[in-house]
């Protein structure tokens, strides 16, 4: 073979190797489409398997309440009709009782209501006295510990974090608030809602107690039938 012919048919078998090359590379392009669904495919499956909203982290530290504390709290009723309302909160978890002092704006004798730690609880006026019991009494202070559903505990669950009045919160929930939040930083409640009704914590004072023990004393017409069971009006 002349040395034209052995110049021709190496360059033949050159381009059947750089034709082979060249559609390798387009059977792997033509493939990158295919191979990039797949990978999607296989991402949206596997967020589908996780499903839902990630459970919120728990608070880092619960802060109990105080054994003895004095709060007032406002709530704006205006918008079912009401008016503006402000309670005073005293809690003595020793005593075992917690006196709500309720002023209604512009209102004259203010609604007061007495709850012990056996689930009785009083709700009188100048002129009139109810008596309830609930299955449950007062609160413990550590009731932000307790799983949610333990009777007699007030167990809560933990919701997770939001912004209120301001303030960045802590969130729970149990048996007696529909949401109950807490200042991240200070660990002071900042508001709850109970039955629907939002209320505000205008001061916080740990460790204030009222004195006068005839204030926390419900009426001798809430027990000896005269008065007693008539209704008050409601807070």
């Amino acid at each position: 073979m002349g040395q034209c012919a052995i110049m021709a048919a190496t360059w033949m078998e050159a381009s059947q190797v750089t034709d082979a090359a060249a559609a390798s590379r387009a059977d792997v392009a033509s493939r990158l489409p295919l191979l990039h669904l797949t990978f999607l495919l296989l991402a949206t499956a596997a967020a589908a398997a996780v499903g839902g909203e990630p459970s919120p982290p728990p608070a880092t530290a619960t802060t109990p309440w105080p054994e003895k504390f004095h709060a007032v709290v406002v709530t704006n009723l205006t918008g079912s009709g009401g008016r503006l309302q402000q309670i005073d909160i005293y809690y003595d978890w020793p005593r075992g009782s917690a006196l709500n002092v309720i002023r209604n704006q512009l209102a004259g004798d203010p609604l007061r209501d007495v709850q012990w730690v056996n689930g009785t609880s009083y709700l009188f006026d100048a002129m009139s006295c109810r008596a309830f019991h609930f299955a449950v009494g007062l609160l413990p202070p550590d009731w932000k510990k307790k799983k949610a559903g333990h009777d007699g505990g007030g167990g809560a669950a933990y919701l997770g974090r939001e912004h209120v009045d301001g303030f960045d919160c802590h969130v729970w929930s149990n048996f007696v608030f529909d949401r109950y939040y807490e200042d991240v930083v200070t660990g002071l409640p900042v508001a709850w809602i109970v039955d629907g009704m939002e209320r505000h914590v205008l001061s916080f004072e740990p460790g204030a107690v009222l004195e006068d023990c005839s204030k926390w004393q419900a009426p001798a017409y809430c027990f000896n039938g005269s008065k007693a069971d008539a209704p008050a009006s409601s807070p």
